[in-house]
């Protein structure tokens, strides 16, 4: 009985709205609208949780992408992220305000910061998850991720614990319409934080050399597999995916082969994608590599095969050796330009 009344004290869904240097990331925008759905079904309130020191700004977009009500922690310690004071706040505001669900995205940030606070509150935590659902009949979150190499999804409840906690792989929601005219609550929080209460402290930033791949974010992505057959392949995809307006991805083969660098993965160990074009060269279609591209809007494969399974799931198939059908796109694409 206990445990039930506890359950029964929790009411709201929580997004935590990740920003890194003033920016808000994408995953964010993207569980917004998927909590909207599930708020919208509880009939409660849909809260974004924002950290950070003089970003205000970024609470009103939230507000615009569908969130009821923002709450605003700012504190120049919490500018950048670290374990201790994200983790302190967040779970404060956990115990006193009692949400019955809370997602985070699963990016560096999310995957440190989300176990961290289940801990604390003694709650579940469903990690990695591809797909999100709702019981409501028992107001249980239905969290669902692949398992064994995704031959099988596994389906997992918190039945006697709140809130509800999942991490979602950035890229498999549908990012969170923006609307101009939506209002909502902001309602900013001045924490009592103290470098007492920070065991780690960043004393500096390093950028690596190498430009960042945004695969999430990427319209079109054209990756390349085995059967580019090497690193100087991978120029050859690179100057299609330029002439696109797009970015370079690759399949777990072609990464762990070394021929190009692990940023650029897409499948179950890499990024989750859903570009309105994918094109997809020398690459026989993985289970591993499907589960991360496969709610692309338009797949295009390129592959000498014909019994290759990634026919299986393109919308347009070219049965042919990529080093003469992108050459070929190339010279159509500056055709078209020049005229």
């Amino acid at each position: 009985m206990a445990v039930k009344e506890n359950i029964l004290a929790h009411k709201g869904v929580w997004v935590f709205a990740e920003q890194r240097e003033g920016n808000l990331l994408n995953v964010g925008l993207e569980l917004l609208g998927e909590g909207r759905k599930i708020a919208d079904k509880l009939g409660v309130e849909l809260t974004a949780v924002l950290l950070g020191h003089r970003i205000e700004a970024l609470a009103g977009r939230l507000i615009k992408y569908g969130a009821d009500r923002v709450i605003y922690a700012e504190h120049e310690l919490l500018a950048t992220y670290t374990t201790d004071a994200y983790t302190g706040v967040i779970c404060e505001l956990i115990n006193e305000r009692k949400p019955e669900i809370m997602l985070l995205g699963a990016t560096s940030t999310g995957r440190d910061l989300a176990p961290r606070i289940s801990a604390r509150i003694h709650t579940g935590l469903t990690a990695d998850c591809t797909k999100l659902d709702l019981d409501l009949e028992n107001r249980r979150l239905i969290q669902t991720l692949p398992t064994f190499g995704d031959n099988l999804m596994a389906t997992i409840i918190t039945p006697n614990h709140r809130p509800q906690m999942a991490t979602v792989r950035p890229g498999v929601m549908e990012r969170a319409p923006y609307d101009e005219k939506r209002e909502g609550i902001i309602e900013k929080i001045k924490p009592e934080l103290s470098q007492e209460h920070i065991r780690a402290r960043v004393v500096k930033t390093i950028k690596g050399g190498k430009a960042q791949v945004k695969l999430e974010e990427a319209k079109i992505i054209v990756s390349g597999g085995r059967g580019v057959k090497g690193p100087e392949g991978f120029k050859l995809i690179k100057e299609l995916a330029e002439k696109l307006g797009g970015v370079v991805g690759a399949s777990r083969a072609a990464v762990d082969e070394g021929w190009i660098d692990k940023a650029h993965l897409v499948g179950q160990t890499g990024k989750t994608v859903r570009p309105d074009l994918y094109i997809a060269c020398g690459i026989s279609g993985a289970i591993q590599h499907l589960a991360g591209m496969k709610e692309s809007k338009c797949i295009v494969a390129i592959n000498k095969d014909k019994n290759a399974p990634i026919f299986k799931i393109a919308d347009y198939g070219i049965v042919g050796d990529l080093y003469e059908i992108i050459p070929a796109l190339i010279s159509e694409l500056d055709n078209t330009k020049n005229n």
